[in-house]
Formats: structure tokens, sequence, C-alpha cells
């Protein structure tokens, strides 16, 4: 048997019961670090020591699959999976190509395979106020370099703005990357992790939006949210709102600590996803105004 299981949004105790069963049942278990990262260290879920104590909390030793493990060895993840009693590996819902990849080879193989969902940022966005049906097509933002910026993603945010939709913008995340350099020369040598923040989002899309000219994203008149650590209760979750402008110019400290997302506000807007995202403005007079006269939303 072959599970892929959600392990939820923020530490170990987000797992469900029926996740940590099939967890404890698991021969082998790996812990996908590529597509999302658990806001513990990895000591926190398995140590000897904790083990040893009974104290780790899912009891198993973790197997790190980083992107390499993923992407190349996935025969390897998926041996003797038909035979044993069970392999996991874990971490968000199938919201992936990763995801999916892998199940269909162990489809293929004839590998039975079962997934138990959890909650993720596609579903707890809600968190800031505003509706999940009202939102369009998710897009993910990659950091750019000097000689690569891929615009794909501003013609999805335009549909979905066409729509009066609002947009959910997924930030890279960069774990185990190597340098052009490093990998040209076969040198395994990997760089720092790096997460991507929302004012650096921000940029990227205004850099864009000057280029396409179609006022999709205009700065002043474009309302968007960040969200940080969305789960991790009060000490961890931040949610900010404003207008492009406001969020770019806004400090960074002020996000907290990555895992960052972006929502770009559809004008299909109504007055109480207005009123409770009101909590979370930079500025609730300059809020209230660009969803009145930019957005049409009818405020008393």
């Amino acid at each position: 048997m072959f599970y892929i299981i959600g392990l939820g949004l923020s530490d170990e105790r987000d797992v469900t019961v029926r996740g940590l069963e099939a967890i404890k049942k698991c021969s082998r278990v790996y812990l996908e670090a590529y597509t999302s990262i658990l806001m513990v260290q990895k000591d926190r879920l398995y140590s000897s020591k904790t083990l040893f104590r009974k104290e780790a909390f899912y009891g198993k030793e973790l197997i790190l699959a980083d992107r390499d493990t993923v992407e190349t060895q996935s025969d390897e993840i998926l041996h003797n999976a038909d035979k044993e009693d069970g392999k996991g590996e874990m971490n968000l819902i199938i919201s992936a190509t990763t995801h999916t990849d892998i199940v269909l080879r162990a489809r293929a193989l004839k590998i039975p395979t079962r997934v138990i969902h959890n909650a993720s940022i596609m579903n707890a966005v809600g968190a800031c106020g505003l509706q999940l049906y009202n939102f369009g097509q998710t897009v993910s933002l990659v950091f750019f370099t000097e000689t690569w910026k891929p615009d794909s993603f501003y013609d999805r945010i335009k549909e979905n703005a066409d729509l009066g939709l609002h947009t959910l913008v997924l930030l890279d995340i960069k774990v185990k990357e190597q340098s052009d350099e490093n990998l040209a020369r076969g040198r395994k040598i990997y760089e720092p992790p790096r997460y991507m923040s929302i004012p650096l989002a921000v940029s990227q899309l205004i850099e864009i939006e000057s280029l396409r000219n179609t006022g999709t994203l205009d700065p002043e008149k474009t309302l968007a949210i960040g969200l940080s650590r969305v789960g991790g209760g009060d000490e961890d979750q931040r949610i900010v709102a404003g207008s492009l402008k406001e969020l770019l110019e806004h400090p960074k400290e002020a996000y907290g600590e990555p895992l960052h997302s972006l929502i770009i506000v559809g004008k299909r807007l109504h007055h109480l996803e207005v009123e409770y995202a009101e909590e979370f403005a930079i500025n609730r007079d300059t809020w209230r105004a660009i969803a009145k006269d930019v957005y049409g939303c009818a405020l008393e």
C-alpha cells in the first residue's frame, strides 16, 4: 500500500487521526519537502532520543524527500510498496503535478494507493475573509533572474480579473537548489534556502504590469492581501491587506516568517468580504475607498 498523507498547515499536531494511524503502519515514511515545508524542524517529528522515550510525535524515522528525490528517485520510493505493510509520502493534498505523477507511477505498477487529505493553503486562504467560491485560477510566481522573467502568470490573473474573481498567488520556494555554475560543472553544492516574500512578489507583479500595461495590476487601484504561516495561530499567522502599492511599501518584518502567499482581489467583491478583510488593512480608509470607488462595492 502506498499512502499520500496530508500533514496540514503548521506543525506536527495538524496531522489528522486517520493520517497518524496510517503513518504508524508504514514501514518507510518520506517527508516531502519540495512543494512545501512544515513549520517545524525534522527533529520535532522524530529523533532517536525522543523515540527511545516514546515522545516522538509520529513514532517513525523520516526520510527527507527533496526535489531530487521526488523527481528522479520515485522508483526507490515505490520499491516494494505493493508487498510491504505500508509506505507513505507525507506533506500536502494532491494539489501539485509532483503528487499526481507519483500516484500515476504507483498505479502503473499495480500498487494500491490511498490519499488521506488535510487542510492546505488552497482552502485556508478563507482566513482573510474572502469567499472561496469567488476565487478563479491559482497561479505560481517564481523568482525572477536577470535573464529569466516568465510572465505567463499574468494572463491567468487577467482572465480571473476579467471575470471579477480573486487570484491566489503561490510564491516560490527554493530548497536544495544549485547555481547555474555548479549545475553545469556537476558539483553537488547547494544554495541556501530561499522563500519568496510578499514585497518581492508584489514588485515582480508590478514589473510585469509596467510591460503589459493593461491596468490589471495597477499598483494604486488593485487590492491585495498578503498571508504568512496561515494556520500557525496568533503567534505566527499574519494577514495584511491593502493596495499593491501599500503592500510593497509596508515594512518587510510585518509579514512574518515564510511561507508567504498573496491574493489579488477581484472586482466581484462582496461588502462582507470588504468588511471582514478591513480588520487586516494597512489603512482602513484607503481599503474602503478603493473597494467602493474602483471596485464598485456597495458600502454604507
